[in-house]
């Protein structure tokens, strides 16, 4: 299994949580990822008003030359972001279980203020265990 890294973007287009797995991603500034994260939710709201056929929830995958960037978008509007090699097969399965662990770790947790960053001791060490 091949995950580079995972982003969680709030509603806003904020990045909310970022975590890199392995050596396959480029070490960015903060301020790199919070444009990434704002420009990828811009993308998302562009496709989902592209689609020929009517309502449309926006871009699921989105490739690049050596890499994939498939997206999750929940109910309340927060999109994870797993970032994979091109023949990952199980990036759907993976992604409803790092929302699963949010809806437990995060979003159970009354000290958490919704679409405020996630610093969360028990998400981040669950995310770990399951893709780290």
């Amino acid at each position: 299994m091949a995950i580079f890294g995972l982003w969680v973007i709030n509603k806003a287009g904020g990045l909310v949580y970022e975590r890199s797995f392995g050596d396959g991603l480029p070490h960015l500034t903060s301020n790199e990822y919070l444009v990434l994260a704002g420009t990828l939710h811009g993308i998302h709201a562009i496709t989902s008003r592209l689609s020929p056929t009517g309502s449309s929830s926006g871009a699921h995958v989105i490739s690049g030359e050596t890499f994939k960037m498939n997206i999750l978008l929940t109910a309340t509007g927060t999109k994870f972001v797993l970032l994979t090699s091109l023949v990952e097969p199980s990036a759907d399965s993976v992604l409803q279980k790092v929302y699963e662990i949010y809806a437990d770790a995060v979003m159970k947790n009354p000290f958490h203020t919704p679409e405020m960053p996630i610093r969360s001791e028990g998400f981040d060490t669950r995310i770990v265990a399951l893709l780290g």
